[in-house]
């Protein structure tokens, strides 16, 4: 029996370790951007690794040899379908239109299999509780529904109503938890004697703090170890 649960631990690892590399291998996708076929293959991997930890007539190599060929078929039609829109089109499939124009098309719902309270609730979840505002909505091919708004219902935009507002473009995590980033900093064009200035101008030190942070515009918010904001100080 203990030899039982050794063999359990030591495969599960090892199917964990190797299932990692594949889906690695695979790229990241979130679960919303998976087509069918991403879907189908990973739940077979899925399946093989649990097949290998608990069958004791499945041994590491061949279930490695599974999951490998899994994954290797996955790149091919991944390869296939980026040279070819027929293939991606049968593989992948093809955005739907819902609804067109405001008009809600039940020839369409009955083709991707959703009814209107489906259709609903994806509107609600995207902040729209009043289907009539709609002008288009589209299925995606990873499933996930998008709207558009009519352009009497759609948000204004700061272009629209001629409001200029400064861009502060990313902002770069300089310190975290007491420890200097390095690469952050390298990325943002200063050094780290910029920075522990910086630190030694507010009285601080660099192990007291939990987050600083800067934008593109030198400005420099400081959380200490006790979650307190520090000063913001513009430059």
């Amino acid at each position: 029996m203990f030899n039982g649960t050794v063999d359990v631990i030591i495969k599960g690892f090892a199917s964990l370790i190797f299932l990692f590399f594949v889906i690695k291998l695979l790229g990241k996708k979130q679960i919303s951007q998976l087509n069918i076929f991403d879907y189908v293959i990973g739940i077979s991997l899925g399946n093989i690794a649990a097949e290998m930890t608990i069958n004791s007539d499945i041994t590491i190599i061949n279930a490695f040899i599974a999951m490998a060929i899994y994954g290797f078929v996955s790149l091919f039609v991944s390869f296939i379908t980026t040279k070819s829109i027929l293939a991606r089109r049968f593989i992948s499939g093809v955005p739907v239109v819902l609804i067109e124009h405001g008009k809600i098309s039940r020839e369409q719902l009955k083709k991707v299999k959703l009814d209107v309270n489906d259709l609903m609730q994806d509107a609600r979840e995207d902040g729209i509780f009043d289907i009539t505002e709609v002008d288009y909505a589209i299925m995606e091919v990873s499933g996930k529904v998008t709207f558009l708004l009519k352009s009497d219902f759609d948000t204004a935009t700061r272009k629209d109503l001629k409001i200029k507002i400064d861009d502060k473009g990313l902002v770069a995590n300089l310190i975290m938890d007491g420890n200097i980033m390095e690469n952050n900093l390298e990325a943002i064009g200063k050094d780290r004697k910029w920075l522990l200035n910086k630190v030694k101008e507010r009285k601080m030190k660099v192990e007291d703090i939990f987050l600083l942070t800067c934008n593109n515009k030198e400005e420099i918010m400081i959380y200490d170890k006790n979650y307190q904001v520090g000063n913001s100080v513009l430059e």
